[in-house]
């Protein structure tokens, strides 16, 4: 553990536990229950064509955010994501009940949360 200005310090990193619940019921099909979560958790597509099979990686917005998957529909992210996240669930509020647990880790840059490079192509 890294100490801070002062030796007892201890340093933290600010983050949020997100928690989920899907009402089943809530939504009008089962397509649109995967919309939700293929927007968030992305996915793989496999096309057959012919003799062919292409496959693409749908990304979601979990890819694009360093995070730490606690269980099928608890995450950790560091704080300065949650506006994204927050309006991300916004979109589904009414099919979607989500809370957020803000926490403190003590590592500055847990191995999870650190930084995705994104290529550009």
């Amino acid at each position: 553990m890294r100490k801070g200005k002062y030796n007892n310090q201890k340093v933290f990193e600010k983050a949020v536990v997100v928690c989920f619940t899907a009402k089943r019921e809530k939504f009008s099909s089962l397509s649109e229950r995967n919309r939700f979560y293929w927007g968030l958790y992305g996915r793989k597509q496999i096309i057959v064509k012919k003799s062919k099979k292409y496959e693409y990686k749908r990304e979601g917005l979990l890819n694009e955010i360093p995070h730490i998957k606690v269980d099928n529909s608890v995450f950790i992210i560091t704080h300065k994501y949650l506006r994204k996240v927050i309006e991300y669930f916004r979109e589904w509020e009414e099919k979607v009940e989500v809370k957020f647990f803000p926490i403190m880790l003590r590592e500055t840059k847990p191995k999870a949360l650190v930084e995705i490079e994104i290529e550009e192509g």
